[in-house]
């Protein structure tokens, strides 16, 4: 699946046309993370549908769920951008980035120099590089360019080889273990127990896909995770406050992840 994915990217990437630069207030997904008003950080996803899954949100709504997740707390907010695989597109992000004050993500299949600038002239504050997309060597090259034109990073790894991959090269700032295996999409938390141990102190750590509820939360957080990105637990609930509510009531306070 991640083939044909990406095969159907390059051939996006050839009929891209700019959009028009927008000059909106600029928030890091990192800092945000760092400082997140609970007890982990969460980064809620604006998705409507996955190759996996199909249509998670029939009655979807950008706009108005990330004005839901803002209301509700989370700290960074991810809008799917790509329209072929997961039925997102760019325009969501510009419409969600006029609308709220908090970091937006943009999660697509990031490959090639356009994209960046694409992410730029949109408004984005970050965007995701996946790390079984491209070879080490492109995903830094990529990395730079993002940070030379103001969008920060999610470096997202699936496996330990991957990730070691990529720390020969350069540390990223910001680390994503995605528990979903982009070749089966297969979802185990134990991703995130086995890879964090081996993710450079100093990097923000964000655990993605696969928590459900309060306890997935509990768990990741004890294996050492910084932050969480949830989408589709928080999608097929028709409150989205409430939903981001319920992942985190049985977390405990009084201890914050190292």
């Amino acid at each position: 699946m991640l083939k044909q994915i990406l095969a159907t990217k390059q051939n996006e990437i050839e009929r891209i046309e700019l959009p028009p630069r927008y000059h909106f207030p600029r928030f890091s997904l990192c800092t945000a993370l760092k400082n997140a008003k609970r007890s982990i950080g969460m980064i809620a996803e604006v998705k409507k549908a996955s190759p996996s899954k199909g249509i998670i949100r029939p009655n979807f709504q950008p706009v108005e769920i990330a004005k839901a997740y803002e209301q509700a707390g989370v700290d960074a907010i991810s809008v799917l951008t790509d329209q072929t695989y997961f039925q997102g597109h760019y325009r969501y992000l510009i419409e969600i980035k006029e609308t709220v004050r908090l970091p937006v993500l943009r999660k697509d299949f990031i490959i090639e120099r356009l994209q960046i600038e694409e992410s730029a002239r949109i408004g984005a504050d970050a965007i995701l590089l996946i790390g079984e997309a491209l070879s080490p060597k492109k995903l830094h090259e990529l990395y730079e360019e993002a940070y030379e034109k103001g969008l920060e990073c999610l470096v997202e790894v699936h496996s330990r080889q991957t990730l070691e991959a990529i720390l020969e090269r350069f540390t990223p700032e910001i680390v994503g273990i995605n528990n979903r295996d982009l070749q089966t999409f297969t979802t185990s938390l134990d991703t995130t127990k086995n890879l964090l141990p081996h993710v450079p102190p100093s990097c923000v750590v964000v655990s993605e896909s696969g928590i459900a509820n309060a306890y997935d939360l509990q768990r990741v957080r004890a294996y050492g995770a910084h932050a969480v990105l949830v989408g589709e637990s928080l999608m097929r609930h028709d409150d989205v406050m409430q939903a981001v509510d319920e992942l985190y009531k049985e977390v405990r306070s009084d201890v914050r992840p190292s």
